[in-house]
């Protein structure tokens, strides 16, 4: 009998029963999961942001201690007190946040903290350079070993993670959101990888939210909601709508109705904008564009080529070292953002709970930051009138389903994909012309994502102009009218979606300008 073309005769490689995480604060994160694992299978772990996945191969990988609950690896029952056990038993994982010694070659990362390979022993170091290179050759998956980790672009990075794990022997290798960073032909490239792994005989457990990845690299997928099981399919007997009702609990309609629209006058220009990171390089190297009404322009790209800069300088946040950006007409460089604000900009952070909202502040005060000072919301002398501030909420609850214990509840208590809905609600309740939406559906559910996808179109079809920049490949091809791609503060080539290839997008996410594209075909 086999199962996604696993044989299930062979006793399981893993088993997880009723696996229970409650946190010292109450919250319970898994309630009873039960997960089995094939030896030579690839399984997909699926689920919304906070459903359970990651805490779930925390435990698996000795990170985090159950509070109840049994695992059996190779038929053998383990208590793991670190991931150096997990490790010793075959287990290991590729985290989504690295975790690399920046300063060191990829060499070193590797072999750090493995017993007999001291930093400075000239013989240990050559020897493992020597099975390391086996290694790549074997997986045709090479990394430069000499280069400092923190000059290496980041899907590269995680060349080096998985070879970290992958050198340890581990036959068990877990990875969490790995096409996160990842360029469309990096993304086949590790799927590439994965497959000779598998044909290896190695077990594979793939955590994602994308469906069509899923689809793609899987044998089975197991989904999780809310810290349980929901239930486990064969990949070859899925679908895409079956996999997103298991992962919502109701039907989620997966495409986005975007009918044609003739862009109207230009409300963003931005001329020969030069913008500085946190580090003092040139973030940002002389971009000029422009965002049109009843348009949404993409900024897609690998994360840390300058979008993050880009943004924040328009949106009043990052000084500009040169430059200019107009905003229907008015000059508004280096304004603050209460001044754009005013002049018709709304701004959906990247980062929901660090710049779009206050935690620990209600429903009811987060919804009206950077409203407090408009008339309907004051009284006498500047002091806020909060019946008018509670009505507000309420109204931005109800139009925008945002599910929350009432208007006084603290935003914290909300989930993030509720948490987000927040956020667009009170910036679009701004009345805007211009909508900058930086990562708007990065975290959230698949219910949120639709409809927070689906707002967007609807702004862009009442002739507002929508600038938006996204890591999701696929949502800047579903909402953009016409996208940018961006490497290292530079647009690679502006171009319609539907006119370019997911190659050539790649390619020029690897920064390869759609002109040299257009040449090299004879265009």
């Amino acid at each position: 009998m086999t199962r996604g073309g696993v044989s299930m005769e062979k006793r399981p490689i893993i088993e997880m029963q009723g696996i229970v995480k409650v946190y010292p604060d109450g919250t319970k994160a898994l309630r009873g999961v039960d997960l089995t694992v094939y030896p030579g299978e690839i399984l997909g772990l699926l689920g919304e942001n906070g459903a359970g996945k990651t805490t779930l191969m925390k435990i698996l990988f000795g990170m985090l201690k159950p509070t109840s609950g049994k695992i059996i690896v190779k038929g053998k029952e383990v208590h793991f007190k670190s991931p150096l056990d997990a490790i010793s038993m075959g287990i290991g994982m590729v985290h989504q946040h690295f975790t690399l010694v920046e300063v060191f070659d990829a060499l070193h990362n590797i072999i750090l903290g493995m017993e007999g390979h001291g930093l400075f022993s000239r013989i240990d170091v050559e020897s493992a350079r020597k099975r390391l290179q086996k290694l790549m050759d074997d997986l045709n998956f090479q990394v430069p070993l000499d280069v400092p980790v923190e000059n290496l672009p980041v899907g590269v990075q995680q060349r080096v993670e998985i070879l970290k794990m992958l050198y340890r022997n581990v036959d068990i290798l877990i990875l969490d959101e790995p096409t996160a960073v990842l360029t469309p032909l990096e993304v086949e490239e590790l799927f590439e990888v994965l497959r000779k792994l598998k044909a290896e005989g190695k077990t594979i457990i793939f955590i994602s939210h994308k469906l069509n990845e899923v689809m793609e690299i899987t044998d089975r997928v197991t989904v999780i909601r809310k810290g349980k099981v929901v239930g486990t399919v064969k990949t070859e007997e899925a679908t895409p709508q079956l996999l997103a009702r298991m992962m919502v609990g109701r039907d989620v309609v997966l495409k986005i109705e975007k009918p044609p629209k003739e862009p109207g006058k230009p409300v963003l220009r931005v001329e020969n904008l030069w913008v500085k990171g946190d580090r003092g390089e040139e973030a940002v190297k002389g971009l000029s564009f422009e965002v049109r009404e009843g348009e949404i322009l993409g900024i897609a790209g690998v994360e840390g080529n300058g979008q993050t800069e880009l943004i924040e300088a328009i949106t009043g946040l990052r000084k500009l070292e040169k430059g200019k950006v107009e905003l229907n007409g008015v000059d508004v460089t280096g304004r603050p953002p209460k001044e754009l604000y005013d002049l018709g900009m709304a701004h959906i952070p990247e980062d929901r709970t660090n710049m779009g909202l206050i935690l620990d502040m209600t429903v009811t005060e987060n919804s009206i930051l950077g409203l407090q000072w408009r008339k309907k919301f004051q009284r006498a002398r500047g002091i806020i009138n909060w019946v008018a501030a509670r009505r507000h909420a309420n109204e931005l609850i109800s139009k925008f389903d945002i599910v929350a214990p009432g208007p006084d509840a603290p935003v914290k208590s909300l989930s993030g994909g509720n948490q987000q809905k927040l956020i667009v609600a009170r910036e679009v309740s701004k009345e805007p012309a211009l909508i900058v939406a930086a990562q708007p559906t990065r975290g959230v559910d698949v219910a949120s994502t639709e409809y927070i996808r689906n707002y967007l179109v609807k702004l862009r079809n009442e002739n507002k102009a929508v600038l938006l920049v996204s890591a999701d490949l696929d949502e800047i091809l579903q909402l953009s009218d016409r996208m940018a791609v961006m490497y290292e503060g530079q647009f690679m080539g502006v171009v319609k979606p539907g006119e370019v290839t997911l190659e050539e997008i790649g390619m020029m996410m690897g920064g390869i300008r759609y002109e040299e594209l257009k040449r090299a075909k004879g265009e």
